[in-house]
C-alpha cells in the first residue's frame, strides 16, 4: 500500500529527504516485527549506551542499531563473531539513506528451542497443579538440621555454608553432593532428593548453584527434576543463579530465594537477630517484674492503711450507725412534714370548690327574670309579625278583588282568557263575580287600550258579557 505521500502527478520531483521519508514509511508499515539469525560483526558500543553493529551470513549483511533502552535488559555480552537471533523492525535511517535493522531483543542463536521447550513444561506442569501454593510446604523456622543438594566444587557452596555459619553455626549440615551442570545432572539432582527423604535426617533441603547461563542452568529445567521436588517429603528451597533466573525449579520448590546466599538466609533464623530478640525479652522480663513487684508493695500499703484496730473498727460502726440513726429520724420528720403540706394544699383545694348557695339563688332568680323578659318579648314580635302577614293576605284574597268589580273570564276549558285575541265570536265564556257567576256567549271582539302584544294581563270588562 503506497503512503498518502507519494503524489498522483508521477512527473512531480521528490527531494531526497522526501524520498528517504516515503520509504521509510513504506518499511516500517508494510513489514512487521520478526525473527532474523545472523553472525555480529562490527559491534560498536558507543558513549549514549546505544549498540551499532552488522548482521551477516554467508551472501549478505545488514546494518543493525540496539538502543540503550533494550540493550540493558540483557544478561549477558554479545561479542563479535557470535551467533543470535534478534527480533527487529526493518527501517531507513534517514539522514544517510541506510536501510538497517532496529533491534528490540537478543538471544544466543539455538535459545529459542530451550525458551520453547521451558515454556511448554513450565505450561504443562502449571496445568497439573505443581505450581500451586497449596501444595507447597511451609519452611520450619528453626531446623534441626539442613541438607544441601549441590556440587561441592561449586562456588554457591561457599556462600551458603559461610552464611549458615554466621547465622546460625549450631545447625548441622549435610551434604548431598551431585553435579549441576551437563548431561544427567536433573536425574542425579533428583536422586539425590529422593535420598534425602528417604534418610529423613534433615528438616529442610536447598537445591542450589551460581548463576549461567540458560545452557548451564538447563538440568533446573528438566521435568524429572521437577517432579522429584514436587514428589519431596521435605521442604525444599530453590536458589539457583542470580535474581534475574527463573527455573522450572523455582516455580515448583516450596519457596524461591533469589541466590543461594537468599536461600540460606531463609532457611535459617538470624543469630543475631535471635539474641537481640531475646535480649529485648529478658529486658521486658525484667521490667515486667520490677512493675509487679512496685504494684504489689503499692497494694500491701494500700490494705495495711485498711487494716484497723478492732477497737477503732468498732467505733466506726458505732459512727456509722449514729450517722444512719440521724438519716432515718430526718426522713420520718420530713415525711410527717411533707404528708401535712399535701393535707394543707387538699383543705384550700376542698374549701376554693365548694359552692355558694345564696350567690346561686340569686343568680337564679335574676336568670327567671331575664327569662320571662325575654318571652314577653319575643311573644310580641311574633304577634306583630303574624297581624302584617294576615293584611297582606287579606289584601290578596281574589274574593277581595272580586268585590271591587272585577271578574274572572274562563273559557269552555277552564282556563283564565286575558286577552280576546284567541277568542272567536260563538265561543261560551264562564263569568266569576264576587258574588254569583254567568255564562255568556262571544258576538264580538275588540282589542283594549290596555292589551299588550305579549297576550299577558288583559284587564276584564263588563261589556264583554253577552
Amino acid at each position: 500500500m503506497i503512503p498518502e505521500i507519494f503524489p498522483e502527478d508521477k512527473n512531480r520531483v521528490f527531494r531526497v529527504s522526501e524520498l528517504t521519508r516515503w520509504v521509510r514509511r513504506l518499511l516500517e508499515n508494510g513489514l512487521p516485527l520478526m525473527w532474523v539469525k545472523g553472525e555480529i560483526s562490527n559491534l560498536t558500543r558507543a558513549a549514549s549506551g546505544h549498540w551499532y553493529l552488522s548482521l551477516k551470513d554467508e551472501q549478505a549483511q545488514v546494518r543493525c542499531v540496539m538502543f540503550r533502552n533494550r540493550n540493558q535488559f540483557l544478561d549477558w555480552q554479545p561479542s563479535n563473531g557470535a551467533q543470535v537471533e534478534v527480533l527487529v523492525l526493518a527501517t531507513l535511517y534517514e539522514a544517510r539513506g541506510d536501510f538497517q535493522l532496529t533491534i528490540e531483543q537478543m538471544r544466543p542463536a539455538g535459545l529459542g528451542a530451550l525458551y520453547e521447550a521451558f515454556e511448554r513444561l513450565k505450561r504443562k506442569l502449571e496445568a497439573e497443579g505443581l505450581f500451586d501454593a497449596a501444595r507447597k510446604r511451609a519452611v520450619p523456622v528453626y531446623p534441626r538440621r539442613i541438607g544441601l543438594v549441590t556440587s561441592p566444587q561449586a562456588a554457591a557452596l561457599r556462600d551458603v555454608l559461610t552464611t549458615l555459619r554466621r547465622r546460625m553455626p549450631a545447625i548441622p549440615i549435610v551434604l548431598y553432593p551431585v553435579p549441576v551442570q551437563g548431561e544427567g545432572a536433573a536425574a542425579k539432582i533428583a536422586q539425590a532428593i529422593a535420598t534425602a527423604n528417604r534418610r529423613a535426617e534433615c528438616d529442610v533441603l536447598i537445591v542450589c548453584r551460581g548463576g549461567g547461563s540458560i545452557e548451564d542452568l538447563w538440568a533446573f529445567n528438566e521435568e524429572v527434576l521437577a517432579r522429584a521436588i514436587a514428589d519431596s517429603e521435605l521442604p525444599i528451597i530453590s536458589g539457583v543463579g542470580h535474581e534475574t533466573d527463573f527455573t522450572i525449579s523455582d516455580f515448583v520448590a516450596d519457596l524461591r530465594a533469589a541466590t543461594p546466599t537468599a536461600a540460606a538466609q531463609a532457611a535459617t533464623p538470624d543469630r543475631a537477630a535471635l539474641q537481640q530478640r531475646l535480649h529485648q525479652a529478658g529486658q521486658r522480663l525484667a521490667r515486667a517484674q520490677q512493675g509487679r513487684l512496685q504494684r504489689d508493695m503499692q497494694q500491701l500499703d494500700y490494705l495495711q492503711r485498711r487494716l484497723l484496730h478492732p477497737a477503732a473498727r468498732a467505733q466506726q460502726q458505732r459512727q456509722h450507725l449514729e450517722h444512719l440513726r440521724q438519716r432515718l429520724n430526718a426522713a420520718l420528720a420530713y415525711g410527717v412534714q411533707r404528708q401535712h403540706w399535701r393535707w394543707q394544699s387538699a383543705s384550700r383545694r376542698l374549701l376554693a370548690a365548694r359552692p355558694e348557695v345564696a350567690v346561686l339563688q340569686q343568680r337564679q332568680s335574676e336568670l327567671a327574670v331575664r327569662l320571662r323578659r325575654a318571652a314577653q318579648h319575643l311573644y310580641g314580635q311574633r304577634r306583630e309579625r303574624l297581624d302584617t302577614l294576615a293584611q297582606h293576605l287579606a289584601y290578596l284574597d281574589p274574593s277581595q278583588v272580586l268585590a271591587r268589580g272585577y271578574s274572572l273570564v274562563q273559557d269552555g276549558q277552564g282556563r283564565v282568557v286575558v286577552d280576546s285575541a284567541g277568542l272567536q265570536p260563538g265561543d261560551t265564556l264562564n263569568i266569576a263575580f264576587a258574588h254569583g257567576s254567568a255564562q255568556v256567549g262571544v258576538q264580538a271582539i275588540r282589542q283594549s287600550y290596555h292589551s299588550r302584544g305579549n297576550g299577558r294581563r288583559v284587564r276584564g270588562h263588563p261589556a264583554a258579557s253577552g
